[in-house]
């Protein structure tokens, strides 16, 4: 039966398990959108920007582990998702984008609403897609979500002529593809395995790092048995939190320039780094000529084109971490596992005593509202039972370092690009997935204002994600760099005059708006919002001084950070209050 590339479209996107994709309308997908109105099996989340729907299936990704997609049109609704696309890139998200392009006949001649979409998004793509004849559809599709979701994953672009779209051909589902030259590998070498393992049996300060790379090949399982069985501690990378629990007796919580303590001091004295499924990027290394100078480091991971990378490394072991692990776990059960506790006494007490010497703290004791206090509450109050996406800036580091991810898939953060405007649209993602869950966007002034339009999207699904904007009227972690490197000259960091009453935007989109002034507040706003069932933008009037420590300074080395200390001997700062 012969079928419209439109048709081939959705009904690819049936066979592949597809429930729900988010995009915009334009011209040359408007044959496509035609389809969708009346489509029983497949459901369009209209977003209200280009960005917030490859946020969103990127949040829908992260917290499902499924493949998150995205339909948009040409021109300027295709060059609005690279950011996203770029997003999910770094973070090794799976993804399909599908964009709409002017007809073949006109590709080159600067038709209206034309942009080489492929050229444009190569470098931030796994793999990209020109579809030029419609037979090829199907095929294309099927090879799009496998490349997508296997191997280190990513996203996949597909540009879609309008002509291929009203086209007729033969549908044909592919069973299973094949793509010459794309073959990851998954099994780990067994003789590196092995060997492994006596590295690990003689060193006497080992430290696992665990990146995304466990929460994407769903090894947590694998993981958490790994370090017990060995008593190895655990810190994470700011992509791996979740990925080992966060309140475990062995986590030493994130690493990195606002990392713990204790595990930054962790990582420059140990004697063996076990690296799993991370890629060692300047903020986990801090100056690398001064990383880890006293370890040798076994790198397990899919990619091997990040091994060696950044870091030297002494034993590289190509493969899924799930399958690694699970290699590595028999094969430690039945050689070394007995000896391991006694050996690791000494290193267990020096870990302790860092872990004494200096704790996350803040000043609990203040008046005004710290921001550390309300992450606090919400892990409290949820007792870490809810999945928390967020923007970027201070409000994610405080995010990362005082809330505890124990579960995999539940932090949703963009980590490698850093990216303002995320959290709200990834929540979205999210929250259309697990609707019964409780899903926190949080947030900062600044950042929240770059797709705080994607609120409406929230509201006209009865999608109650939750935002909590911890305000300071600054774009705070800029702020902290002037303060610290700039003597304080706030060049056009300062949001004062001009941030908007949250409260009266959540009202005009008919969410339901909460302000909290004062500490005493902040419990009762967070019940109450936790309580409606409706979306809730959460204003939070935070002291605006209040920085993210630990620290380490742009070049030096991790175990040089910056504590909060010397911030106390300065003049306190007044607390503007908010009009």
């Amino acid at each position: 039966m012969k079928m419209t590339g439109s048709e081939i479209l959705l009904e690819s996107l049936k066979k592949e398990g597809v429930k729900h994709l988010f995009g915009y309308p334009g011209g040359v997908v408007l044959n496509i959108f035609d389809l969708l109105h009346d489509e029983k099996d497949l459901q369009l989340i209209l977003t209200r920007h280009e960005q917030g729907a490859v946020h969103s299936a990127d949040g829908y990704a992260r917290a499902t582990g499924k493949v998150g997609v995205a339909l948009v049109t040409s021109g300027p609704g295709a060059t609005n998702t690279v950011t996203g696309i770029a997003t999910a890139a770094m973070d090794s998200i799976p993804m399909v984008v599908i964009t709409g392009q002017v007809p073949t006949m006109l590709i080159g001649n600067d038709a209206f609403q034309e942009a080489d979409i492929v050229g444009i998004t190569r470098p931030c793509t796994k793999y990209n897609f020109l579809v030029k004849n419609v037979s090829d559809l199907a095929l294309t599709i099927k090879e799009a979500f496998h490349i997508a979701s296997t191997g280190r994953p990513g996203p996949v672009l597909i540009d879609l002529p309008k002509d291929v779209t009203t086209s007729k051909a033969e549908f044909h589902w592919p069973d299973q593809v094949k793509i010459r030259s794309y073959n990851p590998t998954y099994e780990g070498n067994k003789y590196m395995i092995t060997q492994a393992s006596h590295m690990i049996a003689k060193a006497k300060k080992p430290l696992i790092i665990a990146g995304g790379g466990v929460i994407s090949s769903d090894a947590s399982k694998e993981l958490r048995e790994f370090a017990e069985i060995t008593g190895v501690p655990v810190t994470m990378t700011m992509m791996g939190l979740g990925g080992f629990p966060g309140s475990h007796k062995l986590s030493l919580g994130m690493l990195g320039m606002h990392g713990t303590y204790y595990a930054n001091k962790a990582v420059q004295d140990s004697d063996l780094l076990i690296a799993i499924g991370m890629r060692f990027d300047d903020r986990v290394t801090g100056k690398i000529d001064a990383f880890a100078p006293n370890a040798k480091i076994i790198h397990i991971d899919i990619d091997p084109t990040s091994i060696r990378k950044n870091v030297r490394v002494d034993l590289p072991i190509v493969g899924d971490v799930k399958r690694v692990l699970t290699v590595m776990n028999k094969v430690i059960h039945d050689e070394v596992k007995e000896q391991w506790a006694e050996v690791r006494k000494a290193w267990t007490k020096q870990i302790d005593a860092w872990k004494k010497e200096r704790p996350m703290s803040y000043d609990r004791d203040a008046d005004v509202i710290k921001p550390q206090y309300v992450i606090e509450k919400i892990n409290e109050l949820t007792k870490g039972d809810a999945i928390i996406a967020t923007e970027v800036g201070q409000n994610q580091m405080w995010a990362a370092q005082f809330y505890k991810y124990d579960k995999p898939r539940t932090w949703l953060s963009s980590g490698g690009l850093g990216t303002m405007g995320y959290g709200l649209p990834a929540a979205i993602g999210a929250q259309l997935a697990f609707p019964n869950k409780l899903v926190i966007d949080i947030a900062g002034d600044g950042s929240i204002q770059m797709n705080i339009q994607e609120l409406a999207t929230a509201v006209i699904n009865k999608l109650p994600v939750k935002v909590a904007i911890l305000n300071n009227r600054f774009l705070g972690m800029v702020r902290q760099w002037q303060e610290l490197f700039f003597q304080e000259r706030y060049s056009h960091t300062k949001l004062d005059e001009t941030v908007p009453d949250f409260v009266k935007i959540a009202e005009a989109y008919s969410a339901v708006g909460l302000r909290a002034t004062k500490k005493s507040e902040v419990e009762p706003v967070l019940k109450e919002a936790f309580a409606i069932k409706r979306p809730v933008i959460m204003d939070f009037v935070i002291d605006w001084t209040e920085k993210v420590y630990p620290m380490v300074p742009a070049g030096a080395a991790i175990d040089q950070m910056l504590f909060r200390e010397e911030e106390v001997k300065k003049p306190e700062k007044k607390l503007k209050a908010v009009k």
